[in-house]
């Protein structure tokens, strides 16, 4: 579609916003009342933390109880954090910190990596294509990781130095991290081992890596770094900045701020496993916030289905009592409605949701 070849206004780097001296941000970025980042929030609670060495453990009742504290976490929140996960915490450190480094190269270096509407992938600083709409505070990097035919490394960093081997490696430990936890979603609905796997496209899946850079804002409570939504792929794996929160999951009507754990995962279940698990795992509408005395830095790797297979409730999570509440929609088909609207809470998953 042509209308998704360029974006219908000049871009403005956030960043450059931040450093500029102003006191007080473009109406563009000011979200409506009921948005703004002093709504309703809930201290006293963070999302659960798995130990996912347990699940390997001899004892019997302790694999059990992990695979109960994960059901209840994609029941009931849709979000969770993972630690001991198999994933080197200095391979963490040093990616989150190469990341840090190119949002600090002269804007030059990084115009040369300007994203388009098209693909989205490159160096971007809004999502939706819609003219007039109201902007977050935030830039990112976006890039294809899977599958390889997608892959061009050229499109990736080459400065610092260092960036385009630590995203190779990062994301092959992701990918790794990811296919334990789909093993585990797959068990805990009641389906085969292999379900959401193979549901996915077996080998030939998706995955993609969004760096992004959330920049210090004179009034952080007049907006956000990322406005509410639910995730449209399969499954997300934060790694959040170690100084600064931001995330903030919605529980009821309020808004947790999530604590991260040291060297650990936010783990968040997507639209598409949402679909494919008929609802009994929910993904939950997030956003992030942002402050005035802290830059702030995350990784985020999409987990996602073959574009071009069909997505469907599972047949075994289809009942008379409990109909099928999706149409079957390919991921690539869902994706492109999100792009012509941009982040929309939960309306876009909910819209679909067939008459019973």
């Amino acid at each position: 579609m042509s209308c998704l070849q360029t974006w219908p206004e000049p871009i403005v780097r956030v960043q450059h916003l931040s450093e500029s001296g102003i006191t007080a941000i473009p109406e563009r970025y000011v979200k409506r009342l009921s948005d703004w980042s002093t709504s309703e929030t809930e201290c006293d609670v963070n999302i659960p933390v798995v130990d996912l060495s347990n699940l390997f453990s001899d004892d019997n009742s302790l694999r059990e109880k992990t695979l109960s504290i994960v059901s209840d976490a994609c029941r009931k929140w849709g979000f969770f954090q993972v630690v001991n996960h198999g994933v080197s915490h200095e391979l963490m450190k040093r990616t989150r910190e190469v990341w840090r480094e190119f949002f600090r190269l002269p804007l030059e270096e990084k115009e040369a990596y300007g994203n388009s509407p098209a693909t989205y992938e490159g160096y971007g600083s809004r999502l939706g294509v819609e003219k007039g709409i109201s902007l977050d505070w935030c830039d990112y990097f976006f890039l294809r990781y899977l599958p390889l035919s997608a892959r061009d490394r050229n499109k990736w960093p080459k400065l610092p130095l260092s960036c385009r081997e630590l995203i190779a490696e990062y994301g092959e430990e992701l990918v790794k991290l990811c296919g334990k936890l789909m093993k585990v979603f797959s068990v805990n609905l009641g389906l085969e081992e292999d379900y959401l796997q193979k549901a996915f496209g077996g080998e030939d899946f998706g995955a993609t890596m969004r760096a992004n850079l959330y920049p210090k804002c004179p009034q952080p409570n007049h907006t956000l770094g990322l406005s509410p939504h639910s995730d449209p792929g399969g499954m997300t794996v934060i790694l959040p900045d170690d100084h600064v929160s931001g995330l903030q999951v919605r529980r009821a009507d309020k808004w947790v701020t999530v604590k991260p754990v040291p060297n650990a995962f936010i783990v968040n279940i997507g639209d598409q496993i949402q679909v494919m698990s008929n609802a009994t795992y929910k993904s939950v509408e997030h956003r992030v916030i942002v402050n005035s005395a802290k830059e702030r830095v995350s990784l985020a790797f999409f987990y996602n289905p073959n574009g071009k297979i069909p997505i469907k409730p599972a047949e075994k999570l289809v009942t008379e009592e409990q109909p099928a509440l999706y149409p079957t929609m390919t991921y690539n088909e869902y994706r492109l409605f999100i792009r012509e609207i941009g982040l929309c809470g939960k309306s876009q998953i909910e819209s679909l949701k067939l008459p019973h």
